[in-house]
């Protein structure tokens, strides 16, 4: 299975906002800071850019680029990503026995079905909207910033479920974060998204290790201060 963006082109009038290619081959990591192009390319990508800006994309994929069908997303808050007046099982739109097979695929019990958002924890949220992506059978899944509104020890038990079910499924995976330390323990490429450009990519712990730009230099800096000041 492949999935490779030869072209990728967002235009607000004269003005171009992104523009960039990349290939997933297995999982695979964009990195920027807020503001770099990351949202629009995961919206392209979905076919849900706004009106206002023009799209020329070309892609080259062993299966249709289809939201709902083939492809899926994990969002970045799972306590905004579900109806808290609706019961787990109902926003999962499959039948009840899928869904259990889905939540007990994810590390959950299948009574969590029956209770509202509001009485699961984070982490157990984020599984939840793991499992309703699954369901779904993607062959491409889309992570925005899956574990920014996590704590430090479920962030990393849900990017370890992810490996494990990624072996298991087989999908292909696009990491968008600017949590530029996490990509290693899930990701084995990565591109360093700049102002709509990608401005250094490759395998992972290389550019990691041996980042060749300043911007790079700057977001590796920025994480080591960050945890370090967490610690």
């Amino acid at each position: 299975m492949s999935f490779k963006v030869e072209k990728l082109l967002i235009k607000n009038g004269e003005k171009s906002l992104v523009d960039i290619s990349f290939e997933i081959k297995n999982a695979f990591a964009l990195v920027g800071e807020s503001g770099s192009g990351k949202s629009l390319t995961l919206k392209a990508l979905l076919g849900l850019l706004p009106s206002n800006l023009t799209l020329d994309m070309s892609v080259d994929s062993s299966f249709e680029l289809k939201r709902g069908k083939s492809v899926a997303i994990i969002v970045q808050n799972p306590f905004t990503a579900l109806s808290p007046l609706t019961k787990i099982k109902k926003q999962f739109f499959i039948d009840i026995d899928r869904a259990e097979k889905y939540m007990e695929m994810v590390g959950l019990s299948k009574e969590l079905l029956e209770r509202f958002p509001s009485e699961l924890s984070g982490g157990q949220l984020q599984r939840v909207v793991i499992a309703m992506a699954l369901s779904l059978k993607p062959k491409l899944l889309l992570l925005d910033e899956p574990t920014t509104a996590l704590d430090e020890d479920t962030k990393y038990e849900i990017i370890s479920l992810l490996k494990t079910l990624q072996k298991k499924e087989g999908f292909l995976m696009l990491f968008v974060t600017h949590e530029i330390d996490i990509t290693k323990d899930i990701c084995q490429e990565i591109a360093i998204l700049k102002d709509g450009k990608i401005v250094e990519s490759g395998e992972i712990l290389e550019v990691l290790e041996k980042p060749k730009e300043s911007y790079t230099k700057s977001l590796i800096e920025a994480t080591f201060r960050h945890r370090k000041f967490r610690q």
